[in-house]
């Protein structure tokens, strides 16, 4: 496995440190004094109108960054920030500013590089002025070899104009607002949507990566990389384009070269081609040059998450000139692997093939990671991460959203996430909605093709681009849906299952190895004819996903449901009179009305009933008391929503669906709908229902016919298998055990095994738990385990209110490894209350693992920490949630002490007597900092302390 270390160019320096910013109208001075006579102070802008600015980033977050204006993600925040449509472009149009150390030896280049401005700019470096042009998914690179300073001292000053039509929000709000941001090849979301304000600024500013970047006189510009895979993927080619230019006034003699390495076990750097060729380049001139093919013979391919391993070559370019020495470099992380996709003719629903083996798509939509665009790597990390432990597949990016970074990308690489990638155009706002929006999307169709192919230029080399969409809900206007077409046009490599070389060099298209698909409702997606076929996006009746009656179509890119954080998001992103819970009106018809508070209606909260359809699923539990309570029921029922969700696609894979997209897996903003986690990166119980139930090996209860199924989406046939069904009541009982042994599972197949009959029994409680285990009878693995809370048919939860007083003892053991600031623990929980017709026999995780010696808390044991939660009980540990804070004394009361991101191995889980599992915790800390784990559960609900560490 490479390291997860994204790889940067040499030569390269990032410029993202010592920015100031002011409003262009309140600058007295013009670029050109900006940058020779008369800088600001980028060390200490104590005097208006300069400011520290956030670079990369928007005028929006750098005033947000210095509590100039309210923030917008925090109560009604947003709504004390002049929108743009009322202050005029002027307002949020920023001058940027900073410096930079540059010295140049002979015959060096430099370039200036900007790789992403929203929507223009004028650029001043120590005097001169240059000209960046409209458009938010361009790169540009400017040569400033020529305007550097001779003493290495560079001032550089940006003026960034805001989008060209920001529109205007109207009063009923809606999707894209009046649409006029659609007129640009821009994000569209920025006029708001049903899951998110309006941005104020339209995000304008320096909102991607700035660098500078010395070479010799040549120069690399945007390497293609392709494979090709020939027998069964045993043969397979590297074939590799890229453009030269040589900037300098006389001819130049060149090597260029090529190789590929791996790394071995340690961190070992394997060389497995190397090639080198000779080229004479033009002054003043680019070549186009393509390398001879490089052959491998069964190379390590690179699989989807949960299909095998992230295998990552590194491919790295450079070029020597004759008389100056290496020029240029360029490297990337490339893995080898073949997708394919097509129409299946017994579901109509598009069916994806990765290196010849077909994927049951599960997957979620995206977004971006921050509405503001505080982008960086290290939430990139967490974002792409937190999909992969769900067990997910695809992310698709949609189309009103981003052009997703390399950053981004390389995270999909590294954790095995295919993505989909849809350029910027959306039904909402590119040809329907409220006002009906312009149908021939952006103003400037050169423009919106030049930016797609740049973009295509900028991501074609990731392992993990799956496709390109031309829009949302929407094709791309004729002109442009045909040249997106044709620029994306298949290779005869990725036509077909090739068996001979073809006589064309399938990197001098511009992609060539993936397939276009003109719209999200489109060729083998929804009804793939366009039409509304795609969606819900509420609360269900858990059943009804395993109804066929519940879609119609093969493959469903959205559909989507609740999305209630726990309170102390609520606390800590809403001031107090956010706390309120909804009020419950009871209608006529026997359904419960929700209506939220206003804050929580402001940031788009989705409610837990549909009347007419659905009862409310909090109340199902018992009347919610506070804040607290309601946050925590609404856990139970995030959880069961999309455990069954994705359950219910399963259980007819192949036969009716291909895959299916849950709209969305995240917020980028403080929204309280459709996430498996929030905008502080704390996980919601739905995230661990889809980590339960997308597992490739998995056991289920079909809600709909009450049949426990056995799912296997992987390759291989399972022999030898076992299914357990154990059901507890609410004394602590098991009244119903069945077995089910020694049979198969084929590959890529759901199979029903038997019928959970205990509903049907004479004494069958109203309210129980049901436990399932899937064995491998050759050593006794457990491969999957699935528990259940029921209630008999037209019941409720109402009894398991009650159940919260009785208090069932828990062993916890621990162990801390910790390497700097990153603390690893793992927590070994167990159930250690006992029913009195049960063998204390089902506890699976021996602890020989805690016989090895580790620096470790505290505490005696071997080094290990014990604790005890007391309690005379006996029953299931119903819903146990872990969570990390800071230990130290000085908080403020009510102030949030998580500490988040924690990458939990699982959460929200419940244990049966004698039963036991291993948590595995990772995070990491600030400096200064001590951490404490708390669990807490439905019996447990105030909460305890399990481990602090020393």
């Amino acid at each position: 496995m490479v390291n997860n270390v994204m790889k940067e160019a040499q030569g390269k320096m990032i410029l993202d440190s010592e920015w100031v910013a002011a409003r262009s109208t309140e600058v007295q001075f013009s670029g050109i004094q900006l940058t020779t006579t008369n800088p600001p102070s980028t060390a200490a802008p104590t005097s208006p109108p300069w400011m520290h600015a956030l670079v990369p980033g928007t005028v929006l977050g750098t005033l947000v960054k210095n509590k100039v204006v309210p923030d917008p993600f925090y109560g009604l925040g947003n709504e004390a920030i002049l929108d743009i449509a009322d202050s005029g472009r002027d307002y949020y149009t920023f001058w940027f500013f900073t410096t930079f150390q540059c010295k140049l030896s002979v015959n060096q280049k430099c370039d200036l590089n900007f790789r992403g401005i929203n929507y223009s700019a004028d650029v001043y470096l120590n005097g001169h002025k240059m000209v960046l042009p409209k458009g938010m998914f361009r790169r540009h690179s400017l040569d400033v070899t020529g305007i550097l300073n001779p003493d290495g001292s560079n001032l550089l000053a940006v003026l960034v104009h805001p989008p060209d039509h920001p529109g205007t929000i109207p009063p009923q709000g809606g999707q894209g607002g009046d649409h006029e941001i659609g007129k640009d090849v821009a994000t569209q979301y920025v006029e708001g949507w049903d899951w998110i304000a309006p941005i104020r600024d339209r995000n304008t500013g320096i909102w991607d990566e700035v660098s500078i970047f010395i070479t010799g006189p040549v120069k690399i510009t945007d390497p293609h990389l392709v494979s090709s895979f020939f027998d069964n993927y045993k043969r397979v080619y590297l074939h590799a384009t890229t453009e030269v230019e040589n900037r300098s006034s006389s001819a130049a003699e060149c090597s260029l070269k090529i190789q590929v390495t791996t790394e071995l076990e340690g961190s070992v750097q394997l060389v497995e081609k190397l090639q080198t060729q000779m080229l004479s380049v033009p002054p003043k001139s680019r070549v186009q040059f393509t390398f001879p093919e490089l052959f491998f013979y069964k190379p390590n391919l690179w699989w989807p998450n949960g299909m095998g391993k992230q295998n990552l070559y590194d491919v790295v370019i450079s070029i020597d000139v004759e008389g100056f020495g290496e020029s240029d470099t360029w490297s990337h992380l490339f893995g080898f692997r073949k997708i394919e996709s097509h129409i299946d003719d017994a579901t109509g629903g598009r069916l994806f093939k990765v290196n010849g083996e077909p994927i049951f798509i599960r997957g979620g939509n995206w977004i971006l990671s921050d509405g503001l665009l505080r982008l960086s790597k290290k939430r990139y990390e967490t974002d792409i991460k937190f999909h992969a432990d769900m067990n997910f597949k695809m992310i698709r990016c949609w189309g009103g959203g981003l052009a997703e970074r390399p950053e981004f990308y390389h995270y999909c690489d590294y954790y095995g996430i295919l993505v989909w990638q849809e350029f910027w155009i959306t039904g909402d706002v590119d040809g329907r909605g409220i006002p009906v929006s312009n149908p021939n999307g952006p103003l400037d169709h050169d423009l919106f093709l030049f930016c797609a192919r740049d973009t295509i230029k900028l991501l074609r080399n990731h392992a993990s681009l799956a496709l390109w969409v031309g829009g949302n809900e929407q094709i791309p206007p004729k002109d442009i849906n045909a040249a997106l077409k044709s620029d994306l046009k298949l290779h005869p490599f990725f036509k077909h299952s090739a068996t001979t070389n073809s006589s064309a060099d399938p990197s001098q298209y511009l992609d060539g190895t993936r397939i276009y698909i003109q719209g999200s409702l489109w060729d083998g997606f929804a009804d793939g004819k366009g039409n509304f076929t795609d969606g819900p996006y509420e609360i269900q009746n858990p059943e009804d996903f395993f109804k066929d009656s519940f879609y119609k179509y093969g493959f469903n890119p959205e559909v989507g449901s609740v999305g209630m954080p726990v309170a102390a998001t609520i606390r800590a992103t809403m001031p107090p009179e956010g706390w309120q819970i909804p009020l419950f009106n009871e209608l006529s018809n026997g359904y419960v009305e929700e209506v939220p508070n206003p804050i929580w209606k402001y940031h788009k909260y989705i409610p837990y009933s549909k009347p007419t359809m659905v009862h409310d699923q909090i109340q199902l539990y018992g009347i919610a008391k506070d804040l607290d309570d309601f946050c925590f029921k609404a856990q139970l029922v995030n959880y069961i929503q999309y455990r069954a969700l994705l359950e219910g696609w399963t259980s007819r894979m192949w036969r009716k669906y291909t895959g299916v997209l849950i709209w969305k897996t995240q917020n980028p903003w403080t929204g309280l709908r459709g996430q498996f986690y929030d905008h502080l990166l704390d996980q919601t119980a739905g995230f661990y229902g889809c980590r339960c139930a997308a597992e490739p090996i998995h056991v289920q209860l079909n809600l709909d016919t009450y049949f426990i199924e056995a799912v296997n989406t992987t390759s291989e046939k399972l022999s030898n298998m076992a299914i357990e069904a154990s059901v507890w009541d609410l004394d602590g009982m098991c009244p119903y055990y069945k077995v089910h042994e020694s049979f198969t599972m084929l590959p890529r197949t759901v199979t029903p095994i038997f019928e959970m009959d205990y509903p049907k029994s004479e004494n069958a409680k109203p309210v129980y738990f049901l436990l399932l285990k899937l064995y491998d009878k050759s050593d006794n693995r457990v491969l999957s385990r699935n528990l259940y809370w029921l209630h008999l048919p037209g019941g409720d939860y109402k009894l398991l209110e009650p159940y919260r007083k009785k208090k069932i003892p828990l062993k916890i053991t621990s162990e801390i490894f910790v390497k700097g600031s990153t603390y690893r623990f793992k927590m070994h929980v167990e159930n250690i209350s006992k029913a009195p017709n049960t063998e204390n026999s089902s506890t699976e995780h021996e602890l020989g693992w805690f016989k090895r010696l580790h620096r470790c808390i505290g505490g005696k044991n071997n080094g290990l920490k014990v604790s005890e939660i007391k309690g005379n009980g006996i029953g299931v540990a119903f819903f146990l949630q872990f969570s990390v804070h800071s230990s130290n004394k000085d908080h403020k009361e009510g102030e949030d002490t998580r500490i988040l991101p924690v990458h939990y191995s699982d959460n929200y889980f419940s244990l049966v007597p004698g039963e036991a599992m291993t948590v595995k915790i990772c995070f990491e800390v600030p400096e200064g900092v001590t951490p404490r784990i708390t669990l807490q559960g439905w019996n447990y609900s105030e909460g305890h302390t399990v481990l602090e560490a020393l």
